[in-house]
């Protein structure tokens, strides 16, 4: 369905302007609106990929260019805002590909498979292809199944093989772009809502979130160390000095906390991985 030309775009480079960004506007809601048909499906993903992380394994994402950048985009946001670094990226064309378009990557399908082959039966693998075929994201995908690997994909055209052989298959059903075949535009658009939901509801599965908080956020410059101060005073009632001075045990509120409860440092981070909540449970908080 991405590649088909819709009629009624058909004469849009001659549109008055105006009319163009309405239709693009539009294009982008219908691809938000695309989401509320995979939530079950992405409930079921997150559930199965916690139980897998929980034990210790590594979430990885895999595509080619735009679906491949997406991918990166919400991954490499785990760490500041979660603190959850057990991370890896599978990219058609290699980090360079970030910020430089290599189109041909996206065919190799052996190394893909080659790739898919280094994760194990802890690792949980996110599979993102608009097309649900491309050689490169299908190689990584089969590669890591083989390997025992929890699979999720996201695709936007239904029935493809991607979505046939994940384990979690998350149809976005965005139909023609206004520009037929750029899948930067609806497709992309809710490729990237579908991964905000997925990550965030995982992160708060697995505990890193206190509340409605970014309690396992790094805080790394001024304006953190602010906010996690914040959260400490308002969350737990500390003093501004005594929250500031906390945040100097560790860029992580919550394990600063939990060092200046006497927590040693080891038992801690193993609280932590139980989870905020529990943790500070454990602890009397």
């Amino acid at each position: 369905m991405t590649e088909v030309a819709a009629k009624r775009y058909q004469d849009l480079d001659l549109w008055p302007l105006e009319e163009v960004l309405e239709a693009l506007y539009e294009a982008q809601l219908r691809a938000l609106s695309a989401l509320k048909g995979a939530l079950p499906a992405l409930k079921e993903a997150v559930l199965a990929a916690a139980l897998r992380l929980e034990k210790g394994g590594v979430l990885a994402y895999a595509g080619a260019g735009t679906s491949g950048r997406l991918a990166v985009l919400d991954g490499v946001e785990l760490w500041p805002t979660f603190g959850f670094a057990r991370v890896r990226f599978f990219l058609a064309g290699g980090l360079s590909a970030l910020h430089e378009a290599q189109e041909g990557a996206e065919d190799r399908y052996e190394e893909g498979l080659a790739q898919g082959g280094e994760l194990g039966p802890l690792d949980v693998l996110v599979a993102v292809a608009a097309s649900g075929q491309t050689p490169y994201t299908l190689g990584v995908l089969r590669g890591a199944k083989a390997r025992g690997a929890l699979t999720v994909a996201l695709a936007n055209n239904p029935g493809t093989p991607l979505l046939l052989e994940a384990h979690h298959p998350v149809l976005l059903d965005t139909g023609p772009e206004p520009i037929a075949g750029s899948t930067r535009l609806g497709a992309g658009t809710a490729q990237k809502a579908a991964l905000n939901l997925f990550s965030t509801a995982l992160m708060v599965r697995l505990g890193r979130v206190y509340g409605n908080r970014m309690l396992r956020m790094r805080a790394t410059n001024r304006k953190l160390k602010e906010r996690g101060a914040r959260m400490l005073r308002e969350l737990f009632g500390l003093g501004e000095e005594e929250a500031l001075a906390f945040l100097e045990r560790s860029e992580d509120p919550a394990l600063a906390l939990l060092l200046a409860l006497g927590v040693e440092e080891e038992g801690a981070r193993a609280l932590l991985e139980k989870g905020v909540r529990a943790a500070l449970k454990e602890v009397g908080r």
